[in-house]
């Protein structure tokens, strides 16, 4: 399976327990919406789905802050 927007975020949804409205262009971090906790979590699914390796230097504020830069990156990546 391909990361996708919608899969972004019915992982948030499903499995973070997120339950305010998300869209592409939310705010996810920048918000307070995820913590650090969350961001890592985040970061498995990606990897296991975008089946990528995030490196630590591509975890930053300006790739993880909405869906659609999540999936740019990892897209960037394969």
């Amino acid at each position: 399976m391909a990361l996708t927007e919608q899969n972004l975020i019915d992982f948030l949804k499903n499995s973070l327990n997120v339950e305010e409205h998300i869209d592409a262009d939310t705010e996810l971090f920048s918000t307070g919406l995820l913590d650090s906790v969350a961001m890592m979590n985040m970061i498995v699914f990606v990897e296991e789905t975008g089946r990528t390796e995030v490196h630590p230097a591509d975890v930053t504020l300006e790739n993880f802050d909405t869906i659609t830069r999540v999936v740019q990156l990892v897209q960037s990546l394969s």
